[in-house]
Order: C-alpha cells, then structure tokens, then sequence
C-alpha cells in the first residue's frame, strides 16, 4: 500500500493490505502503557472496591468518581490543552477506553461524558460555547448528557417529536418535549438536546444547562445491568435556552449526532474488550482455584476449550480495533496537512472509516457477550451467585448489543455505508465483482497448501474477499433499489463483512509479528489465527449461501452456489489446528 493512497474506510473487501502498513498493540510506547497503568490504577483503587455503592447510586458518588478522573486527566485526553486536556490520537482515547471498560456502571458514565458529553461541544461548538464549558467539562467540574432518544424515536432518531420555537424578539428558544434513556441524566450540568424547528425536515442542536427553569427528571430507571449507570427520563417544559446556545446550524443536529455516534461505537468496541480481558482474568483465576474429582477444573479440556475461545474472539477484536484506530489517526493527519483544522479533521477522519466502527461495535459487544457468559458457565453455580465478580458482568454486558445504535440497525449501516460510496465512486466495488462473477465461470485454480505458517490463511481470506464481492455484486444487481428493503441479505452480507474484516485484522497482525520476531516466538499467535480461520469458514459459507437464496433462483442460484462451492474449496481441506497449543496456563 503506498504511501501516498492510504486505505479508505469499506476499501478492505477490494484492496488488500501489507502486515507493515497497519498498527498492532504489540506497538504501544512506554508512554501508551504509562497511560493504560494509570487507567488500571484508576479502576483498582476508586472503581472496585465501591461497586455495591456504585450501583446503588448512592447520590453524589458517580460525579464525584468522575471528577477523582479529571483530575488525573482521564476526561480530557482527547481535549485540547488550551481547554485543560492532554490532546492524545485517537489510538491513545482507544486505549485509555480499554482499560477504562473495566469499570463496569463507571465506564458507562465515564463514557458518556466523555463521548456523546463532550464531544457534540468540542467538534461543533463556537469559540464562546467552547470557552464557557468544555474546561469544566475537561476538570470534572461539570458533567454532560446527551439527549436524543424519544419514546417514539430510538433508531429513527430524526424522527423526534421535541420543538424549539423561536422568540417574537429573536431572544431564545422555547423548547417543549420529552428524552428518555439518558445516560448521566440524573447529575448532569450540560445537555446536548436536538430538537426540531418550526416544520425541519432534520434536528438541531441546543446547549441547555441542567438546572434551566421548566427542565424536569423522572426517577432512575431500574434495569437489568449497568445499574449504578443514572438513566432517568428528562422533560423539557417551555424551557428557555438563548439562541447563542444552538448548537452549529440549525438542521445541522441530525449530522452531529451520525457523527458522535461513529466515534461512541469504535469506543464502545474498545471499552468492551477490555471489560472482555477482565472476564478472561476472572475465568482463568477460578478456573485454576476450583477443584473438582481431585484436580483443578482449569486441568479439563472442556474448560480448557472455553478459555481458549474467549482468548481468540478478545484477541482478534483487539487487533480490528487498534488496525482501525491507526487508520482514522492516519486519516486525520493527512486532513490536517491539507489544510483541515484538526476538529473538522477528525470528525472527517472517523466518518471515513464509519464502516469499520460500525463493524467494530458489532463484533466487540458480541465477544463480551460470548466472554461472561462462558465465564458464568466456568464459574459454574457460584457464577450465577450475586456474590460472584462475574453475575454483574453478565448483565451489565447485555446492554452493549443496543447502544449506539443496535446491532441489527449496525449490520445494515456497515453495508449500506459501503454501497453508497460504491454509487458514489468513491469505492469500486462493481469491477471487482464482475472480475469474480467472470472467474466463476471459468474453471477454478487449484491451489497447493502453503509451507509458511499462515499462507493457506492467506489464501482463505483472498476468498472470503470473493465470496463478499460475488454475493454483494450479485444482490445489487438483482434487487437495485430494493435492496435497501431486504434485510436478510443485507445481515448475512454484513456478517461477510464482519468475518472478513476481522480475520484480515488478526492475520495482518500476526502475520507482523512474525516478520519481526519469527515464527517460533508467536507459536500461540499463529494457533489463534488458524483455529479463527477454520471457524468461520464455515460461517461465511452458510451466510452467503443463505444470501443467495433469498434472493436468487433457478439456473442463476446453482450457477452461485457452484462458485461459492469452488471459493471454498481450499478452506474445506484445511485440518482443525492443534489448538490445544492455546490451552495452557
């Protein structure tokens, strides 16, 4: 990959990518780590040994946790130091987020404060709004809220109902409506609250200040998990906010809140693979502790299976989430040098690679999922005990599926994004496929298996690429502005999507390793990528025959299915790894 062409965001299905080109974890300075110590500090010392407290919501304790933060410096590392803040890339917020997910109700306050909070102020507001707010929003002085969900208005968020009417002398606005499900809503000094003017087709934005008159809270809502997280329902009442207070353009909140929500849903991915690491450390200690019929059970192979799964599926969204995280940095940086100031850089640089952080909440939130849920299963009935440090990660991972946008409405906008682009021609997506469609046809390559350790998985993902690019050409041909309607097409396509990207991600990533250390050295490594590899083959298989027969038929479906049966004809031969290598303590 040159230098000069950088990677686009969806480019990943047509264009491959060089091991040297990407970021891995293994790269973080001493400085990263230092931040990711003081991260672990943070969360030992202030976070859990006051759990119980946290989620009673014992009053006063969640702002003053996130203040005890500010003052380290964690709410401000992506705010810029005229405003308090350390000014970090992005890859450095990823990482503080990670080690932060281990918070559990906190990391979802912390979050929320620091996300969707602060960052609608700090990428959209005016130089006076900026002034007057994000310091104290950067020191923990002050904590935000976002308020954009309605009871009538979840995934279609432009569809809210809340009204800002406009003063006869052009003064203020009046804003009259109802939010509910927000985070932070019951301390917060600052919401950020879209609202529609007059008859907007699109959202607003508007700063309003906590304690402004009319502004009214429901009690806390009781929920499964996350329960020290405050998440009350917020009414506005002819509330007056001062038209310096909107927020951008008016019309312009529908596009502030698409673009806060790229940068929450790559976070999220990150906060939840840390909370996934901790489940792993959990299960590993009881694992070890627990005896049964004389023995560990850490010395079972059932148990020993478990650990290892919930080590490959952490593994490989980690290496998705900091490939992605160098790209928009990457991204941003070139921006910059032509001429962006760095707000609008960086708002541009994550929009670029909205599909990856799309892909990236779907997939992290799935293996924290995955993660409590066999560490329930390894804790056995302890686990479901509220005594256990793994009943509350159990529900308080559920939620994680439905933030920032569900993991349905995610799916679809992974693949949607990328077919917009393709009509656009900013992606070429159609040459490719009708190159693959032309290779069906023709009689297929037999390839021999590869003497380098991660050559025939090298091959694998060449078809998995094919696979994506003959059911995605095909359906776009077929359906054309249908497709937008068929929704389990669009799935199975993004779950190719997901697949895909995330072996690439891993295998890049091992693949570096091996380059600079060599391959006995990344035994384990190299174990994880392969039994990856083998697993979801057969996924991607029964996803895109699943594709192709919803929508294709007759002579059209067998002539597909014969291609599909071709492409994965080298993955069927490959054995099932050894991965008893990564059943090891």
């Amino acid at each position: 990959m040159s230098a000069n062409q950088p990677i686009k965001g969806g480019e990943f299905i047509i264009r491959n990518t060089e091991p040297k080109d990407i970021f891995t974890p293994e790269e973080f300075s001493e400085e990263h780590n230092m931040i990711a110590q003081m991260c672990d500090d943070f969360i030992a010392q202030e976070i859990l040994p006051h759990l119980d407290r946290i989620d009673s919501l014992e009053e006063g304790l969640m702002p003053s946790l996130l203040k005890k933060a500010g003052e380290l410096g964690l709410l401000g590392l992506s705010i810029p130091e005229e405003f308090g803040g350390m000014g970090v890339d992005f890859k450095t917020t990823l990482l503080a987020t990670e080690h932060l997910g281990l918070g559990f109700s906190f990391s979802v306050a912390y979050g929320a404060h620091t996300g969707i909070g602060t960052l609608p102020l700090l990428y959209y507001g005016n130089d006076a709004q900026k002034q007057k707010y994000v310091s104290k929003l950067t020191s923990g002085e002050w904590t935000a809220a976002y308020c954009l969900t309605e009871p009538s208005s979840g995934s279609d968020a432009n569809s809210g109902k809340t009204k800002a009417d406009l003063s006869e002398d052009g003064s203020h606005y009046t804003i009259n409506g109802q939010k509910m499900w927000i985070t932070n809503g019951g301390f917060a000094n600052l919401f950020t609250v879209f609202a529609k003017i007059e008859d907007d087709k699109n959202l607003t934005a508007f700063l309003i200040e906590a304690d402004s008159e009319g502004i009214t809270l429901n009690p806390e809502e009781k929920k499964m998990g996350i329960k020290g997280s405050s998440t009350r329902q917020v009414f506005f009442n002819n509330v007056k906010v001062p038209v310096g207070n909107m927020l951008s353009e008016r019309e312009n909140g529908f596009k502030i809140a698409l673009n806060i929500l790229n940068i929450g849903r790559i976070k999220l991915g990150a906060a939840v693979m840390g909370g996934a690491k901790g489940g792993i450390d959990e299960s590993v200690k009881y694992a070890i502790d627990r005896e049964q019929f004389g023995r560990s059970i850490s010395k079972y192979g059932a148990i020993r299976f478990k650990l290892a799964e919930q080590v490959i599926q952490t593994y490989v969204v980690e290496s998705a989430t900091y490939r992605a995280g160098q790209n928009i940095d990457d991204a941003i940086k070139g921006l910059m040098e032509s001429g962006m100031d760095k707000s609008q850089a960086t708002l541009k640089g994550i929009e670029l690679f909205a599909p990856e952080c799309a892909i990236i909440k779907v997939a992290g939130s799935e293996c924290l999922d995955y993660v409590v849920d066999e560490a329930v299963q390894i804790f056995g009935g302890m686990g479901y005990s509220a005594e256990s440090t793994v009943e509350r990660a159990y529900r308080d991972s559920r939620i994680n599926r439905i933030f920032e946008g569900t993991n349905e409405i995610n799916r679809m906008l992974t693949v949607d994004m990328v077919l917009r682009r393709a009509m656009k021609g900013e992606l070429d997506l159609m040459g490719p496929a009708m190159k693959v469609a032309g290779e069906l046809m023709s009689i297929p390559e037999i390839k021999e298996p590869s003497s380098t350790p991660l050559g025939d998985e090298g091959i694998m993902l060449e078809g998995f690429k094919k696979t994506i690019l003959m059911v995605a050409g095909s359906a776009v041909q077929k359906l054309m502005q249908t497709l937008a309607k068929e929704q389990e097409v669009l799935m199975n396509i993004a779950d190719l999507s997901i697949w895909t990207y995330l072996a690439e991600s891993v295998y890049l990533r091992v693949q570096k390793k091996i380059d600079t250390q060599g391959a006995e050295a990344c035994e384990h490594d190299i174990a994880i990528v392969q039994t990856y590899f083998y697993d979801i083959a057969d996924k991607i298989a029964k996803s895109a025959k699943d594709a192709i027969q919803s929508f294709a038929e007759g002579d059209e479906a067998e002539m597909m299915l014969m291609g599909l049966k071709d492409l994965q004809r080298h993955m069927s031969s490959i054995q099932k790894p050894l991965d008893r290598r990564l059943h090891k303590n």
